[in-house]
């Protein structure tokens, strides 16, 4: 196990051409080794038989020479075939002729016998050790016409044996001579594939020149042209987060100018008013000229508390978890109350009944409804009335805030929640983040902010909506 785990880290830290070499070349040598095994088993099968169809002849011979007419068991032995055959088999011929109680035998007396006595008539082969040297034989068996003289046996046993040392010298040539094949072809193939490795991984090679040539903002698509189609996937996905990155880029950019020609009004403001404290010298202006100071440092700090709740909301990790929605909307209001008191708002809550426990990021979702809270108490007339409710069903969740003000326009309601957008109620206190904060955080969760016309009479109804988790 640990082996195969070194071979997988290994694999891990080689480049694709020389994991394809390491994945491979094992492979091809597997084949080979099993070729070679499977050649080798067929030559020394095709030898036996060719060999064995000698034996089988100088079997037939001896059978054929076989009488019993003069009352004993008599052999004439075919010395011309002998000495062919043991031309052929490269080595000593041996041969065994005896009746079956064994009282009558010719030849070699101690011929190894067959492992399984051979069926009548049917000739049968088989490898033994005869003298310390390999031998094949053949053992053939069949009835006599008569019981020789001096014995009871009617039948006779033909034994004829030869050295297998021929019978290798051929296995090892045509082992040898397949080694040479095969290894030669073995190197075809590897110069072959490697050559083939390098057309079908010359593409990459190409892209990957073109990717390191570009310069650090140069985020333009990928050609996919000439590449492979197993590539092309890799590069479209590629191309989709660089198309990702560029818009976020852009909105970054359009973030940080927006928000520099904010809080640069602001400074400015705060420049003109201080300067204009300095020169005056009624203590009345002084004092006024310091109150619209306080209040301008006042929507300085709450432009520059919005430009980072809003940047928080666009790069913060989203942490979904279960939470109570009814606990969530009581935060809410008794943070807010204050500010509803200041103008006789009826500041109040709906809690879902049963309890209803929805999952996502509660401190992200918090801030976009306190968010939403904030807009309804400051653009609601006094002694107005705001209601904050949550929901769910099957799809989703949704915190709701509902008031009686004077509501948007159609086209209002369309626009509002980009950044730095304003309604045109609005005072000039207001930057337009606060709902470009709670669109933010609401699409953060794969939802919308939605902005509808209250059902009865005048008002707004703002609703954060965001689907229930995959699976």
């Amino acid at each position: 196990m640990s082996a195969l785990r070194r071979f997988t880290d290994r694999l891990r830290r080689t480049s694709l051409w020389q994991r394809l070499a390491l994945l491979l070349f094992p492979a091809l040598l597997l084949v080979t080794g099993i070729e070679l095994w499977m050649t080798r088993h067929d030559a020394l099968a095709a030898a036996n038989a060719a060999y064995d169809r000698s034996l089988l002849g100088a079997l037939k011979s001896i059978d054929a020479n076989i009488s019993t007419a003069s009352g004993g068991l008599s052999v004439e032995l075919p010395y011309t075939m002998f000495e062919f055959f043991e031309l052929t088999a490269s080595g000593q011929v041996f041969f065994r002729v005896a009746t079956s109680d064994g009282l009558v035998e010719l030849g070699s007396a101690d011929l190894p016998a067959p492992p399984v006595e051979p069926a009548m008539g049917v000739p049968a082969f088989y490898d033994a050790t005869y003298f310390g040297e390999a031998v094949r034989l053949a053992a053939y068996r069949r009835d006599l016409d008569r019981a020789p003289a001096g014995s009871t046996g009617r039948s006779v046993l033909i034994q004829v044996g030869e050295s297998t040392g021929s019978r290798q010298e051929f296995t090892r040539r045509f082992v040898r001579s397949a080694a040479l094949r095969d290894g030669l072809i073995l190197a075809m193939l590897l110069c072959g594939t490697a050559l083939a490795l390098a057309a079908a991984l010359r593409p990459l090679s190409r892209l990957a020149r073109e990717v390191q040539a570009r310069t650090p903002d140069d985020l333009t698509r990928i050609a996919e042209t000439d590449l492979p189609a197993e590539v092309r996937p890799l590069v479209a996905a590629v191309n989709q987060q660089m198309a990702r990155t560029q818009e976020l880029v852009a909105q970054q950019r359009q973030f940080l100018d927006d928000a520099s020609h904010q809080l640069r009004t602001h400074l400015t403001t705060l420049q003109m008013q201080a300067d204009y404290a300095r020169r005056e010298d009624d203590p009345a202006q002084v004092r006024a000229a310091l109150d619209a100071l306080g209040a301008e440092i006042g929507r300085a700090t709450r432009s520059a508390q919005q430009l980072l709740a809003l940047g928080r909301s666009d790069t913060v990790a989203v942490a979904p978890a279960e939470f109570d929605t009814a606990e969530l909307l009581r935060e809410v209001a008794v943070d807010l109350l204050p500010l509803a008191r200041a103008k006789r708002i009826d500041l109040g809550i709906h809690a879902p009944s049963p309890e209803l426990h929805a999952v996502g990021d509660r401190g992200l979702l918090r801030e976009a409804l306190s968010n939403l809270v904030a807009n309804a108490i400051a653009y609601t007339p006094a002694a107005g009335t705001i209601t904050l409710f949550a929901a769910g069903d099957a799809a989703g969740w949704s915190l709701n805030v509902e008031d009686d003000g004077p509501g948007l326009s159609e086209d209002e309601r369309a626009t509002l929640g980009q950044r730095f957008r304003r309604g045109a109620r609005a005072d000039q206190g207001g930057f337009g983040l606060g709902l470009a904060i709670v669109r933010s955080i609401a699409q953060r969760h794969r939802g919308d902010l939605r902005l509808e016309a209250r059902g009865a009479g005048p008002g707004l109804h703002a609703i954060i909506w965001w689907p229930r988790p995959a699976g």
